[in-house]
């Protein structure tokens, strides 16, 4: 019961609620857990989301997919962390990613109701629920206002960053140089140039059909 109460404590949605009602949570909430080892798929991109995973431990490896499937960008998701809490609710209620352990991982779920219920009862966690989508809803409505750059590098940098989770880490961009060409705008032998700039700068490094990028953070214009 201690360790649950810390853990829960570590977690964006339960961050300060006081102590009598995390000790309410924890004694009235049917709480599943789970432990999933290395390799293993936790969920499959077009399942039904009907409940919350939190990550307690571990990392998990996130794949994110191009409508036409011509590209995914593959990121690391480690603990704590909840995944895809945007799509429990509203008109696509849907998970939109591939998740898989990268290591063995130990989570936590919370069936709808549940989340409902919580919602209902603590002020707190509806506070924290409503302040992780209104976070992410403003981060998406400023990408169609921001200007365009001239920049090829400037361009891809913006490309990757747009299309992930997180803004830190490892990521892997699975992709023909020819589509990442079509993506930019720009042509395939400006793409490879500036891609083998990158690489002797040491931000990336290019494998056939496969840029990985060691730490997002460091990739700059």
């Amino acid at each position: 019961m201690l360790q649950l109460y810390n853990k829960l404590l570590e977690l964006p949605l339960f961050i300060g609620i006081s102590t009598d009602e995390l000790s309410d949570i924890i004694e009235q909430t049917k709480f599943g857990f789970h432990k999933l080892p290395a390799s293993r798929p936790l969920i499959r991109k077009d399942e039904k989301c009907d409940c919350l995973f939190f990550l307690m431990s571990g990392v998990l490896q996130v794949a994110s997919y191009a409508d036409s499937y011509r590209y995914c960008i593959e990121e690391e998701l480690k603990a704590p962390a909840v995944i895809q809490p945007e799509h429990l609710f509203g008109l696509m209620q849907y998970y939109t990613k591939d998740v898989t352990a990268q290591t063995d991982c130990s989570l936590l779920s919370l069936a709808k109701p549940e989340v409902l219920r919580l919602l209902d009862s603590y002020l707190i966690f509806r506070l924290n629920f409503l302040n992780s989508l209104s976070m992410q809803a403003q981060r998406m409505e400023r990408i169609p206002w921001q200007k365009p750059s001239d920049d090829i590098r400037q361009q891809f940098i913006t490309f990757l960053r747009h299309r992930c989770m997180t803004q830190a880490g490892r990521k892997i961009l699975r992709i023909r140089m020819e589509d990442l060409a079509h993506e930019l705008h720009q042509s395939r032998i400006n793409v490879s140039r500036m891609l083998h700039q990158l690489q002797r700068e040491g931000l990336l490094s290019m494998g056939r059909s496969i840029l990985t990028v060691p730490r997002l953070e460091t990739l700059r214009d």
